[in-house]
């Protein structure tokens, strides 16, 4: 069977332009350097962005919780049922209408790694002068 290539002119327009392609590279060499940064803590990127969701006032429901990360619901029910077993999260049987919150030892570990992560974003934010992090946050935002 003969398959048709692309041409090289054409990989490289989408490696040079593709917004997604760009977007997902970036966002798995973040996640990578996060996931190294609070390896220590023995958290990933994703489970401090959780603990980080629910260390305030919000308490959102599991379907809510999953809309603000952007994630979908069944990752979000294997994170919280991981974060449970840790002790991080009380152990709610009652899965009509959950909503996740943080035990004492969970806003322990998120007062640990916050400043872990101000120092690190500092350091990103430094690597990406003179370019306007904040301005890309609110780009990257506005696309959702």
């Amino acid at each position: 069977m003969n398959q048709a290539s692309l041409p090289i002119s054409t990989v490289q327009e989408i490696r040079d332009q593709c917004l997604c392609l760009a977007t997902q590279r970036a966002a798995r060499l973040l996640a990578r350097r996060f996931d190294r940064l609070f390896a220590p803590l023995g958290l990933t990127n994703g489970q401090f962005s959780m603990l980080v969701a629910l260390s305030g006032r919000w308490k959102p429901r599991l379907g809510e919780l999953a809309d603000f990360l952007a994630m979908d619901s069944t990752t979000v029910t294997a994170a919280v049922k991981t974060l449970e077993k840790r002790g991080l999260m009380p152990d709610e049987t009652d899965a009509r209408v959950r909503r996740p919150a943080l035990t004492d030892a969970g806003r322990v570990l998120v007062a640990q790694a916050v400043p872990l992560w101000r120092a690190e974003h500092a350091l990103v934010n430094a690597e990406m002068a003179p370019q306007d992090p904040a301005a890309l946050a609110q780009i990257l935002r506005q696309l959702g």
